[in-house]
């Protein structure tokens, strides 16, 4: 345990010694926001650092452009920090992801020099869109989690947890389809779309009663007709529905969601058209709990302490869930703003940029590579890990 410890020591003390050089790119991803898809700039500045302290890096992976793979080491077992670095748009870094990005990376450096003697392969993994699509799913879908031990990541906030819970996630696009007539002069020859969505909404909102507590549903009508004196033949509306866990979103919210838009449809007259976004579906998170042990009692070493959530109804959703169906995988959170400042907000992206927001960074970076310290040297870690990863399923 000493000779453990004694490592952790040094990889704290190298992230401090780069502590100039991170906040720098830091600061720098923070002042040119970049949103899903179009991160060009940030994971050049991600890979390009990476390779330059002697990580393999593959750019483009997965089909898209402003993802990347960079991997030192060789052999089991396999790590997997993510860096996340696009921004909201309208917002800019109200997420805080140029800490996440930055973080993962400083970690995965410090973590090099000891896999020179194939103790093991760490690999950072860039994964553009998590605020929009998905890079993730799509990552998912075509391989890029496969074959690793576990996959981590620290996410800013304003508390410090061990444990996420986040809420799968499935996007709705539906349209109404009725008949244009003259509002004043003939409105008995028209069929009103808009009264189709009115409808639909209306019975979504008698729905809840019937929800679990953790569920949601939550739209925006995109098309609600073109001129007042005309009876509106189309509208259109974009919804999400998340739910604590994926059977629920199957056997019950899916249905029952889409009864409410074919009820509303019968009623008016128009015809429904619908479609899923499954492929952009988020998975709810499945914490595992053996490596979040881990983590508490590095983060708490570090001198923050860890709080759980009162309640699991402050939930969001992330692309993150999809990793944690593949592999043993956490999504903790750092505080870096008092527990009144919410994240997604102009309040809270400036405090990413603040010397708060990079003691997050440093503080991210060192528990990274501490607890993928235990990982590489706990047999038994693993072994819990998968265990419980495998009954999970």
């Amino acid at each position: 345990m000493a000779d453990r410890d004694s490592l952790k020591q040094r990889l704290s003390a190298d992230v401090d010694r780069r502590r100039k050089e991170l906040i720098e790119l830091s600061l720098s991803i923070h002042a040119n926001p970049e949103i899903a898809f179009e991160e060009h700039r940030s994971a050049a500045a991600l890979s390009e650092l990476l390779e330059a302290n002697g990580f393999a890096v593959e750019r483009g992976i997965c089909e898209i452009a402003t993802a990347f793979r960079a991997t030192a080491g060789s052999g089991e077992p396999r790590i997997a920090l993510i860096a996340e670095y696009d921004a909201l748009p309208g917002v800019g870094h109200g997420c805080g992801h140029n800490i996440i990005g930055t973080a993962s990376c400083a970690a995965g450096m410090t973590l090099k020099p000891l896999l020179e003697d194939n103790a093991g392969t760490v690999m950072v993994i860039g994964t553009p869109a998590e605020e929009a699509a998905g890079g993730k799913v799509y990552m998912a879908a075509r391989g890029a989690f496969q074959g690793l031990d576990c996959a981590m990541m620290v996410h800013p906030g304003n508390r410090n947890t061990a444990v996420a819970f986040a809420l799968a996630c499935l996007e709705l696009d539906v349209e109404f389809e009725g008949k244009a007539a003259h509002a004043a002069a003939r409105p008995e020859a028209g069929i009103n779309a808009v009264d189709a969505m009115v409808a639909a909404f209306a019975n979504i909102g008698l729905l809840r009663q019937q929800l679990r507590d953790s569920a949601r549903v939550h739209g925006i009508i995109t098309d609600g007709g073109q001129a007042v004196n005309v009876i509106p033949h189309h509208t259109a509306a974009k919804l999400l529905i998340r739910s604590e866990d994926d059977d629920y979103m199957d056997e019950v919210l899916k249905p029952k969601v889409l009864g409410c838009f074919q009820g509303a449809a019968v009623a008016t007259g128009c015809e429904l058209k619908y479609r899923w976004g499954e492929e952009s579906r988020y998975k709810a998170m499945r914490t595992n709990r053996a490596l979040a042990d881990a983590y508490r009692t590095n983060i708490e070493a570090l001198g923050r302490k860890v709080v759980e959530q009162e309640s699991h109804r402050s939930m969001g959703s992330t692309d993150m869930g999809n990793v944690s169906t593949i592999v043993p995988a956490i999504h903790p959170s750092i505080a870096i703003a008092p527990q009144d400042v919410p994240v997604h907000t102009v309040e809270f992206r400036e405090i990413a940029a603040s010397e708060a927001g990079h003691q997050g960074l440093l503080d991210s970076a060192k528990v990274l590579a501490m607890t993928a310290i235990d990982v590489l040297l706990d047999e038994g870690l693993r072994k819990r890990m998968g265990d419980e990863f495998r009954a999970s399923k």
